[in-house]
Order: structure tokens, then C-alpha cells, then sequence
């Protein structure tokens, strides 16, 4: 079973680049929020529906869910020997201070720009910001939600880090492994995604990202994770992903024509939810198979790129809606075509977010913690570290 084991020791670099790719798809994805039919900060004055609103609708299903499962297989990897303790320690330094520090750095622009006529300035909106839960008043989250929820999802599953990553579970995985890595056999997990939500969606509304009334969807996303955890570090599995990913591709295929076409079909409107659900539900798992499977097979692989990015991403994530709103709401408004108006809005957006990581917090050591990052060995430790390499070397050579 430990030779079927990837270890944190063996980095797998496709579940970084497929991070990076996903991290990059949210901040098209809320690009698109401009200027397609959902409400939004900031809007265009010309919105559009038809297929922009389903590739947003298509991307809005399995995105977040793979970005859950690829979080639970790196939290399996970075997790080596640590207690429990030591593990949630870790996870309040990586999310629950980039959440805070986000809750009074980077939502409040969001919010007094969508409302800036109400406010005579940032610091006038500021003495405002508990007054009210957003949309009717001022106070939210926004995009850290993701973050909150990962924290969350950390706290439910502590309890039973010891059995999870004990020998008598491996054995329980082991004996299920032959049916997982065969064809169509990680459909499995759809059993425990749809019984969740039949369950649950019975008392609570999904995707609220409010936390206290989105059970239904925690519960989905904790599935996603514990996949990520459980399932990807064993090779037979991530490799009948790789070696499948084209039967799931197919899959993905079909849930999201039957999303998008049975239901306008069926003359009960409840049983046309009732299968866009379903379908829906479906397709983000094969969806999220088939990603893994693609990148373990084509972006296996490292570069100096990945690193940096890989470095970047989480800040990245944390900047990327404030950045949208405040070049969006500058730009919506100048007469202009519709295409200009996204290449310039997507080219400011991005270059205010690399300059402000870049220059601010990449070289200081109090934003990278407050972003996520680990912080910079100090120059002295680095200089004497160096010297020590430098003079065993010099040994080595004499002897």
C-alpha cells in the first residue's frame, strides 16, 4: 500500500498547475460578471445572456468543487508527521489571517464602490462597515468565502486526521481501490454528492456562501475535499484518472447537454429542477476527474513558472475581485465596444494585482503572512546558511 502512496516528498506538479489554472478561470470568470445578466458590484450598460451566460453557468458547476479537491489533496501532501494541533495551527496562519485581513483590506472597496454614491469617501464608508449584513447593509465576505469554508471543512475533519491517515484506513481504501481505478468506477463518489444533497437541500439553501445556512453545500464541498485527500495520493487512482480521462471528458459532456437542453423539455417545472440538479451535480464531479486526468497526463511537469505562479496564486486570489471592481467601475461607463471595454478592464485588473504583489507584498514579510505567504528567511540566517554550505564544500574539496 506505501509503494501506491505518493508522498509530500514526490511533488506532483500538475496539482499545481491545474491550481493555477483554476485561480485563473475565477478571475475570468468575474470578468465575465460585468457584463453578463447576474447582479454584481459593478455592471456594464449593456448585458448579455445566451452563450456567455452558459460557459459561466458550465464553469460555475465544477471549478470551485475541483479547486476543494485539489486543496484536500494538498493539504494530504503538506501534512507529513504534523499532530493534529500542529495542522490547525497551520491552517490559521494560511486562512484565517489572509481572511480577516481581507475582510478589512479588500472587501470593503468592493462594497463602497458598488455603493459609492452613498459614501463621501473610503474612510467615510469605513465608520459604516458593520452597519447591516450585505446586500442591504454593508458588512461581507465576498470571494472569501472559499477561504472560510476550506477553514471550516479543516475544523470538521481534525477530529479524525488520526484515522484517516492511519494503516487501518489505507486497508479499508485498499480494498476498494480495484473498483475505483477501474472504468466509470470513481462514479462512486456521486453516490455520497447526490444522497448529501437529497438530505440536506431539504432544509437549506444552497450556495448562500453565508456559512451558517449553506449545509448543503459545505457538505458538498467536504466530499470534494476528503476526495482530494483520500483518493488522489494513491497512484492506481490518479493514474485511472489520467488513463480514463476521456470516458469522464464524455461524461461531462452529456450531464451538461442534458443541463442545458432536457430540462426545457419536461412539462413539470420541479422535475426539470429536479434534473438540472441532478445533471449538474454529476457533471462537477466527472468534470473535476477529467481535469485531473488531463493535467496529470500533459502538465506533470516543473519550470520556473510554476514556481513563481505557484508562489503568487493565493495572493492572486485575494486581490482579484477588488481589482476587478475598481478598474470595472472606472471603465463600464466610457463610451466604447463592449470588447474594449473587457480588454482593458482584464490588462488594468492585472496589472494593478502583479504590481501590488510584486512590489508590496512579495518583499515584506508582514503582508506575505497577512496574504498567506510564508514569510522570507531572514538575510542573516540566509548569509550564515550559505557560509556553512560554502565552507563544507571548501572541506570536501581538500579532503
Amino acid at each position: 500500500m506505501a509503494n501506491n502512496t505518493n508522498t509530500g516528498s514526490e511533488r506532483q506538479y500538475y496539482i499545481d498547475w491545474l491550481r493555477i489554472m483554476l485561480i485563473i478561470s475565477v478571475f475570468l470568470f468575474h470578468t465575465g460578471m460585468i457584463f453578463n445578466t447576474w447582479d454584481w458590484h459593478v455592471k456594464n450598460d449593456i448585458l448579455y445572456g445566451g452563450v456567455l451566460r452558459k460557459v459561466m453557468i458550465f464553469l460555475h458547476n465544477w471549478r470551485m468543487p475541483l479547486l476543494f479537491m485539489l486543496s484536500g489533496a494538498g493539504t494530504f501532501f503538506a501534512l507529513g508527521n504534523k499532530t493534529t494541533g500542529q495542522y490547525l495551527l497551520e491552517r490559521t496562519r494560511r486562512l484565517l489571517i489572509p481572511f480577516f485581513a481581507g475582510i478589512f483590506l479588500l472587501v470593503p472597496v468592493q462594497v463602497y464602490v458598488e455603493k459609492i454614491s452613498d459614501y463621501t469617501s473610503i474612510i467615510d464608508f469605513y465608520r459604516h462597515m458593520f452597519d447591516g449584513i450585505y446586500p442591504e447593509g454593508n458588512f461581507s465576505w465576498h470571494h472569501l468565502w472559499f477561504i472560510l469554508y476550506l477553514f471550516v471543512i479543516a475544523l470538521l475533519v481534525s477530529p479524525f486526521l488520526n484515522f484517516l491517515r492511519s494503516n487501518r484506513f489505507r486497508i479499508l481504501v485498499a480494498r476498494t481501490e480495484g473498483v475505483l481505478s477501474s472504468r466509470f468506477g470513481l462514479n462512486i463518489v456521486i453516490i455520497p454528492l447526490l444522497l448529501s444533497q437529497i438530505i440536506l437541500q431539504r432544509y437549506f439553501e444552497t450556495e448562500t456562501h453565508a456559512l451558517v445556512n449553506d449545509w448543503a453545500s459545505i457538505a458538498c464541498y467536504m466530499i470534494f475535499f476528503l476526495s482530494g485527500f483520500i483518493l488522489l495520493p494513491l497512484k492506481s487512482i490518479s493514474g485511472a484518472m489520467c488513463r480514463y480521462r476521456r470516458i469522464y471528458l464524455a461524461e461531462t459532456a452529456v450531464m451538461t447537454l442534458v443541463m442545458f437542453i432536457v430540462p426545457g423539455h419536461v412539462a413539470s417545472e420541479r422535475t426539470a429542477e429536479i434534473m438540472y440538479d441532478v445533471a449538474a451535480l454529476i457533471m462537477s464531479w466527472t468534470c473535476a476527474v477529467a481535469a485531473i486526468g488531463y493535467a496529470k497526463r500533459y502538465l506533470d511537469f516543473s519550470s520556473p513558472l510554476r514556481k513563481t505562479a505557484n508562489e503568487a496564486v493565493y495572493p492572486f486570489y485575494l486581490l482579484h475581485q477588488p481589482a476587478l471592481v475598481i478598474t470595472g467601475y472606472l471603465t463600464v461607463g466610457l463610451d466604447i465596444a463592449v470588447w474594449l471595454k473587457v480588454l482593458i478592464i482584464m490588462i488594468s485588473s492585472l496589472t494593478l494585482i502583479l504590481s501590488v504583489y510584486w512590489f508590496a507584498i512579495r518583499p515584506t514579510n508582514i503582508l506575505r503572512i497577512m496574504f498567506g505567504m510564508k514569510p522570507q528567511p531572514r538575510k542573516e540566517k540566509t548569509i550564515l546558511i550559505n557560509l556553512g554550505e560554502s565552507r563544507q564544500l571548501c572541506d570536501a574539496e581538500r579532503a
